[in-house]
């Protein structure tokens, strides 16, 4: 059986699932008990499995995440939320210097499997207090998973195989398109695995790589392109941090050229990492240079939300930059 969910009823349905399955899984964060979270990801859980289970938390992030980590210690499967991913920062050093080095430090004898939900990025006006993408900042970061879905049925199944998954996930929600999109999602149970990317398009003129809200717009641009006889392809990336490299390479050396799409800013932002990538790796089959389409060098501005986003018309411009070359 299938339902028709948005992105946010497919991350509450497979929190249900997974707390159905196993009792030892627990959410704490910000409002996410009676009020249901800031977004109603969480909505009617605590009525179903109780305070207990569903845990109303302090204004605090970085006392969210200790607490997380302690209870991972004890075999408990703590799914956080972290209300907006700017408020992330508060707790930095709980999941850099302890929760991604929990295994390492202990020489394998310890885990600690904790998933982090957090929504990012910007297309609700929300300033720069409540629009940042900082995914680069823990893909970074040794010993951490980094997964961005894109559509309900990977949320679903992302989710899933990262409340299964042994090591600490850093699962990141895309708010710009948690309700604009719907799509079908099996009832029940079933898994994406991490570290495999998705062919959204093929074509053989154009290789897109981006993850996110971002994939819409890609694919809004590939269609675009496509009227003028481009063939583009799209690849959803899906996990961050281990990314697919194969998938990568293989779409990479098939078109010849490379376009890469982020909100986050430029600098730094992973577009840099599969940039480099390719560079070293596959310099012999590219035709052109790679292009980056990314956010702006600066903080996410509120009135000027549109034109630091990138938009189709923007990686349109790149694609046929790379293409006549």
């Amino acid at each position: 059986m299938m339902a028709h969910l948005t992105i946010v009823q497919a991350v509450n349905d497979a929190l249900r699932t997974e707390m159905k399955r196993n009792p030892n899984v627990v959410i704490l964060g910000e409002d996410v008990g009676k009020v249901g979270g800031v977004f109603r990801a969480t909505d009617g859980l605590y009525q179903e499995f109780g305070p207990e289970r569903v845990i109303d938390t302090p204004l605090a992030e970085s006392g969210i995440i200790g607490t997380a980590i302690g209870m991972a210690a004890y075999g408990l499967k703590p799914i956080a939320e972290i209300q907006f991913m700017d408020f992330i920062y508060p707790a930095y050093d709980q999941i850099v210097s302890e929760l991604a080095k929990f295994r390492w430090r202990s020489g394998g004898q310890y885990a600690a499997p904790v998933v982090i939900r957090t929504p990012y990025g910007g297309g609700i006006k929300g300033g720069l207090y409540h629009s940042q993408s900082a995914e680069a900042y823990f893909v970074h970061t040794p010993g951490l998973k980094v997964v961005v879905p894109s559509t309900p049925y990977d949320t679903k199944g992302l989710l899933i195989a990262s409340m299964r998954d042994e090591d600490p996930v850093l699962f990141m929600e895309p708010k710009k398109i948690y309700r604009a999109i719907k799509g079908e999602v099996p009832e029940g149970d079933y898994t994406v695995p991490l570290g495999v990317a998705r062919v959204v398009r093929e074509g053989n003129d154009v290789s897109i790589f981006s993850y996110g809200a971002m994939i819409h717009t890609c694919l809004e641009a590939a269609e675009k392109a496509g009227t003028e006889g481009i063939k583009t392809e799209v690849i959803d990336l899906r996990t961050l941090l281990p990314f697919d490299k194969e998938a990568i390479m293989k779409s990479a050396t098939k078109t010849g050229r490379v376009v890469v799409v982020h909100e986050a800013p430029k600098t730094c932002g992973f577009g840099a990492e599969v940039s480099a990538l390719l560079a070293e790796e596959a310099i012999e089959y590219l035709r052109a240079p790679i292009v980056r389409v990314t956010g702006f060098d600066t903080p996410f501005p509120y009135t000027l939300e549109n034109v630091y986003l990138p938009d189709a018309d923007r990686i349109l411009n790149a694609i046929k930059r790379v293409v006549n070359f």
